[in-house]
């Protein structure tokens, strides 16, 4: 009998509806470990960190809260941000200040077209579309370099500089993570996205590692795109993509984009990774902290679920990843939609309704 793995995993719900949907992520996870036959289990330690600690600390996480994550084997994260905190404060506070201390370079976000779910986009009624966007998540535009200066000149007067940053191991990790990728899919095909007729340095050199690291997979297709013409193509000609690459912001609102045509930022995961695994690497929905219906009950918990079976994936629990991709296409199919994609169903029925999904998939194996 295989050894019984055990995953340690820190459970950080954050801020709004965090809370409720990493709660449900965390009862799939148990129900998937439960009907595995004593072949792993998870061992989950919950970080109270967020704007309410940031309220009575005056930090959003612990000091020493990076040393303690080092001991696990993944994070389930929530979302950040409240009315108490600026965004900026929140964002780097938390998230940022885990993804670039724990080298979580490459970030991984799919767009998935669920049946039962209506899209806005009309080609998605006859067309089988499925993409992911691969976003480099250490550096570009959200390299944190710059700063305020000069505000002794008085009001008016102040200069703000945020400069990106394009190293080029940067670029050739990322896009090499995503030409592998790509050969793991029916289409091979990587489209590089930038805006280099405009940032004429940085995205130049991003290009320019492309074409020099297209030239290792002559077996998968490729294009560079600039990112307005991106954004067409995502609407116009989705059923061209495969796999997208791009810097950090661009990606960033990229998969919002796609996850949008697909139906709702809550149905949007995503995974940080650290590939060489000196650090863990954290799991999350893409979509926000929602104040306007946090405490309700009616969040969408699909995006955490799907990022809890990218989670599985990262393991090695390939199977046990598909079962629960599948469950949640099971539960859409059946018409169980949470109000943010037609549906009357709360969090909780949703998450049970994929338990449900799980159990008979099992019993019917």
């Amino acid at each position: 009998m295989a050894e019984h793995q055990v995953f340690k995993i820190a459970s950080i719900p954050a801020d709004g509806v965090g809370k409720e949907v990493v709660a449900a992520g965390r009862k799939v996870l148990d129900a998937i470990a439960e009907q595995s036959n004593g072949k792993f289990s998870f061992e989950w330690t919950e970080f109270p960190w967020g704007s309410e600690y940031y309220a009575e600390h005056g930090v959003m996480m612990d000091p020493n809260g990076l040393e303690e994550l080092k001991n696990f084997d993944a994070i389930l994260f929530g979302a950040v941000g409240w009315e108490n905190v600026p965004d900026h404060v929140s964002l780097w506070g938390l998230r940022l200040n885990i993804t670039q201390n724990f080298d979580q370079w490459a970030n991984i976000r799919p767009v998935k077209f669920l049946p039962g779910v209506v899209s806005p986009l009309r080609k998605a009624d006859d067309t089988e579309l499925d993409w992911v966007v691969v976003r480099e998540n250490s550096e570009g535009e959200y390299a944190g370099l710059g700063g305020r200066n000069l505000s002794g000149r008085g009001p008016g007067n102040e200069v703000a500089v945020q400069s990106s940053l394009f190293t080029e191991k940067g670029c050739e990790r990322i896009i090499r993570f995503a030409f592998d990728l790509a050969r793991t899919r029916t289409v091979q095909k990587v489209s590089s996205v930038t805006k280099s007729n405009a940032q004429q340095y940085g995205m130049v050199l991003w290009d320019e590692v492309f074409a020099r690291v297209a030239g290792d997979y002559p077996d998968v297709q490729t294009e560079s795109v600039l990112v307005d013409a991106m954004s067409a193509k995502f609407v116009l000609h989705p059923e061209e993509l495969s796999v997208v690459v791009a810097s950090n912001l661009n990606a960033d609102i990229l998969s919002d984009l796609g996850s949008a045509m697909a139906g709702s930022l809550g149905l949007a995961a995503s995974a940080n990774l650290n590939p060489e695994r000196r650090y863990p690497s954290m799991f999350e929905p893409v979509h926000g902290s929602a104040p306007d219906i946090a405490g309700k009950g009616i969040s969408n918990p699909i995006g955490t679920i799907a990022s809890a079976a990218l989670m599985l994936e990262h393991f090695g629990l390939h199977v046990e990843a598909r079962r629960v991709e599948a469950a949640i296409e099971a539960t859409t199919a059946a018409g169980h939609l949470t109000r943010d994609i037609g549906g009357t169903a709360d969090t909780n029925e949703i998450t049970e309704a994929i338990i449900e999904a799980l159990a008979k998939s099992l019993t019917s194996a």
